[in-house]
């Protein structure tokens, strides 16, 4: 807001010496109100993206809480790369999983046999772009899904079978260096941000 008292007023002013010791709490203060962010699969904060067209919300306090601290950067790395929801539910094929989508090894399909590679690479580039621009080293991903599993995803029968691996986007985050943790691991995700913590 434009001030209301002329420049030639404050030139006339004398302000006392400034106490550095009084200062110094509040400039601690802004060095730990810079806080890390932290890419997180949109459907865990509630956002109706899931193949069937739910969610998978998180009730974790942890999570709830870098939320109102607007530390949490979301992707949906199926719908960002141009799928629809619902969508047919897709699967990786091949070997090693999203590792091996992203080695042209493996790729991904629907159960009536439609190619969706091309949207899970788009939209894996998408969600590693967003975390770059926030300086992200950690996410928060669903495990089991072809994009940001990170433990396990489904081994392309359609019958409901496990096979451990990462999914495309889980797999590109952590060639590029980003620690990526599921649902379940976000008080280990919270720890690793502690024991990694960047000193400014």
């Amino acid at each position: 807001m434009e001030s209301m008292v002329s420049t030639s007023h404050f030139r006339t002013l004398k302000f006392p010496r400034p106490d550095t010791n009084r200062l110094r709490p509040s400039v601690q203060w802004r060095k730990r109100s810079t806080v890390e962010r932290i890419l997180v699969s949109a459907c865990l904060l509630g956002a109706k993206v899931r193949y069937h067209g739910g969610d998978a919300a998180s009730l974790h306090p942890t999570l709830h809480r870098w939320q109102e601290e607007g530390r949490l950067v979301t992707a949906c790395p199926e719908v960002d790369g141009g799928l629809g929801t619902p969508r047919p539910p897709a699967e990786i094929v091949g070997r090693d999983a999203g590792r091996g989508v992203l080695a042209q090894i493996a790729f991904v399909r629907t159960a009536a046999g439609a190619d969706v590679t091309d949207q899970f690479l788009a939209g894996a580039s998408m969600a590693l772009a967003a975390a770059r621009r926030n300086g992200v080293r950690v996410a928060i991903l669903k495990n089991g899904s072809p994009s940001c599993g990170s433990s396990f995803v489904y081994d392309g029968t359609f019958s409901s079978a496990r096979t451990a691996g990462l999914g495309v986007t889980a797999a590109l985050l952590e060639q590029n260096g980003i620690r990526v943790f599921s649902e379940t691991e976000i008080d280990a995700a919270e720890q690793w941000l502690v024991d990694n913590a960047i000193c400014g």
